[in-house]
């Protein structure tokens, strides 16, 4: 079976559609690519991903994520229906995993149960402290969002559900390390990712921070885990650059040498190659025209990939963290940094100084886990 056939699928069932207005988001102009509506992924179309879905799927498990936008917006009774769509079409001795991507605004004590009972795992958007976090997460009204995301933080972890919180690093927080971590740390959360927002990266340079400014905020917060929280707290960023050196591949596109295998959904069946990269020239195909095995395994989806790889700088492939790296994701590649050659991600300067000054401190994380020693028996200064 051709490897594409193993392709992540991010669906988009209410396509662009929020009921937030945040100030760096890049997924709500693509309304213009859908301007009549409604952003809702017909229920024929639903089941027909579904199904397709499993038979392209090598399994023996087949995961759904579903993101948006914001997929809540659908409403329970949706996901309910997509749970019972999933359980009549599960093949025998396959099983079906699901992810959903949320801003939290409306998930109540209700939702959470669902999300328990279905065993979904939940992504949930919080920037840190109210200040940090409101600065650019507004409501559509301009309403702040804080306590509300932080509540339903407590609820999905009272309820016993798996949530990831992702914290963009933007202008506001950036600066702020320590508080940011300390935050995180007294909210309870066991699993984290930091998305930098890249200062260049078209008109959401305003919300952007500096690649430098990224690079000390992530050093500081290494230095704080690897004394600290290994073993308690999961942060993507330092499982990243961790695998590497414990000489495993990167899970994170972002990292890995080539990318297109994660292809995107949206409502409306057409399939594009990348969740940034929703636009016509990246479109695949159309899921009412063709299997979802076909469109995954385009030539294009294959080449879209390859790019990556084969479009590095010069300056890459002679660099020293080349093998963490591998030019981070094409999205930022857009911009040209300063002083930098065409092409170089404009998170370069970040990428450099992490994977640099992680670097000592993973080794001696990756010869504690080969002797198979606990984490949380692991000290730095050991």
């Amino acid at each position: 079976m051709d490897q594409f056939s193993e392709c992540l699928v991010m669906a988009k069932p209410a396509g662009p559609g929020c009921n937030m207005r945040c100030g760096y988001c890049y997924y709500l102009g693509k309304a213009a690519l859908f301007p009549t509506g409604p952003w809702r992924m017909s229920e024929d179309l639903l089941e027909r991903y579904i199904e397709q879905r499993l038979q392209a799927s090598p399994g023996p498990t087949t995961h759904f994520e579903w993101h948006g936008g914001e997929p809540t917006l659908l409403g329970l009774e949706y996901f309910r229906r997509i749970v019972r769509l999933q359980k009549d079409h599960c093949p025998p001795g396959r099983s079906v995993t699901n992810g959903i991507q949320t801003n939290g605004l409306l998930v109540d004590e209700a939702w959470a149960q669902f999300l328990r009972q279905e065993s979904f795992s939940v992504g949930l958007s919080i920037d840190g402290p109210a200040d940090l976090h409101d600065a650019f997460r507004k409501t559509a009204g301009g309403g702040t969002t804080h306590a509300q995301a932080t509540d339903t933080f407590r609820l999905l972890k009272q309820q016993g559900v798996f949530c990831n919180v992702l914290c963009v690093l933007h202008a506001a927080n950036v600066e702020q390390p320590d508080t940011v971590y300390d935050f995180f740390r007294a909210l309870g959360v066991s699993h984290l990712q930091f998305l930098p927002l890249a200062a260049l990266q078209g008109n959401v340079s305003a919300a952007g921070a500096q690649p430098e400014a990224v690079g000390a905020f992530l050093c500081r917060v290494f230095d704080r885990w690897i004394a600290e929280d290994v073993g308690r707290i999961v942060i993507q960023t330092f499982d990243e650059a961790l695998r590497p050196v414990y000489g495993v591949p990167h899970a994170l596109c972002v990292h890995r040498e080539t990318c297109g295998d994660v292809a995107v959904l949206e409502h409306d069946g057409g399939l594009y190659a990348c969740d940034h990269f929703v636009d016509p020239d990246h479109l695949i195909g159309n899921l009412r025209d063709r299997t979802m095995a076909d469109l995954v395994n385009d030539p294009r989806m294959r080449q879209f990939g390859q790019a990556k790889r084969n479009t590095l700088p010069r300056v890459c492939r002679k660099c020293d963290v080349l093998f963490a790296c591998n030019g981070g994701c094409p999205k930022d590649r857009t911009a040209v940094a300063p002083g930098g050659e065409p092409g170089l991600n404009c998170l370069c300067p970040a990428y450099k100084s992490f994977f640099r000054h992680s670097r000592p401190g993973l080794y001696r994380l990756a010869k504690h886990m080969r002797a198979g020693r606990s984490l949380r028996s692991f000290s730095v200064r050991a």
